[in-house]
C-alpha cells in the first residue's frame, strides 16, 4: 500500500463546530491565548486554565466527526494512512482512523506538571488542586505556547517515508508543525485542502484544492483514486 501521510489542523474540525484561533483573531471563546495556553497562565491562574479546557472538552464531546474525517478513515481501505494532527480533539479516532499522532496533545488526557510521561485519561471535568502520584498538580496534556513539542521527533520520519502527503485545514504558520512540509520526499506529490490555501512552495508538485474540508476531501478522494487505481 502507498503511504498517505496527512497533516491536519483546526480547519478540519471547524466544520464539526469547534472554533479555531485563526478564525477568531487569536481569541478562543473570548480568551486571549496568553490567558489560557501558556505556562505563565497556568502559574498565574490555574483555575481559569482548567475552566477553559473543561469547556473545550465539553465542546469536543458534543461535536461529531464530519465528512472530511470520515473520508480519511475510508481511505485506509486503499492506502496506509498516517495522520499527524495539530488538533487536540479525538474526531479522527471517532471517525475510524487507526493511526493518529497528536502533535499538540489530547483534550481527554492530563499529566503531572512535573512529568509529562506520568499521564492519565480524563473523565468529566478537571478539578483544581488534584494531584498526580508524584505530588505535582494534574494539568491538561496539551502543548502550550512557549513549550517544546515532543512528538515532532516522531512525526519527522513519518513524513520522510510518505508516498503521498496531504495538508488539510492548517495555515502552516504554527511551528514546528509547519516545518514538517520541509521533510516531504522530493518525488512525493503534495495535496493541500483548505478554504484559503496557505503559502506552501514546493513548486508544481503541489495540487491545491481551495474548498472547505468536507467538499475539498471529496475532490481529493476522487483525484487520489483516479491517480492510483
Amino acid at each position: 500500500m502507498k503511504k498517505l501521510v496527512v497533516l491536519s489542523g483546526a480547519g478540519i474540525s471547524a466544520e464539526s463546530g469547534l472554533k479555531t484561533f485563526r478564525d477568531s483573531d487569536g481569541l478562543w471563546e473570548g480568551y486571549a491565548i496568553e490567558e489560557v495556553a501558556t505556562p505563565g497562565a497556568w502559574k498565574k491562574n490555574p483555575e481559569r486554565v482548567l475552566d477553559f479546557y473543561n469547556q473545550r472538552r465539553r465542546n469536543v464531546l458534543e461535536a461529531k466527526p464530519n465528512r472530511a474525517h470520515e473520508i480519511l478513515a475510508e481511505l485506509e481501505a486503499q492506502f496506509d494512512v498516517q495522520i499527524i494532527t495539530q488538533n487536540i480533539d479525538d474526531l479522527h479516532e471517532r471517525a475510524g482512523s487507526k493511526k493518529v499522532l497528536h502533535l499538540h496533545g489530547e483534550i481527554f488526557k492530563m499529566h503531572s506538571e512535573f512529568d509529562i510521561d506520568l499521564s492519565a485519561s480524563i473523565e468529566g471535568d478537571m478539578q483544581p488542586g488534584a494531584l498526580a502520584p508524584d505530588g505535582g498538580r494534574w494539568r491538561p496534556a496539551i502543548v502550550w505556547f512557549e513549550e517544546p513539542v515532543p512528538q515532532i521527533a516522531a512525526a519527522v520520519p513519518l513524513v520522510r517515508n510518505a508516498d503521498i502527503f496531504l495538508v488539510i485545514g492548517t495555515s502552516l504558520v504554527v511551528y514546528p508543525a509547519a516545518s514538517l512540509i520541509d521533510f516531504v520526499p522530493a518525488a512525493c506529490p503534495v495535496y493541500v485542502v483548505d478554504k484559503k490555501i496557505p503559502a506552501v512552495g514546493l513548486g508544481s508538485r503541489v495540487h491545491r484544492i481551495e474548498e472547505p474540508a468536507s467538499t475539498g476531501m471529496e475532490r481529493f478522494k476522487k483525484q487520489l483514486l483516479q491517480a492510483y487505481f
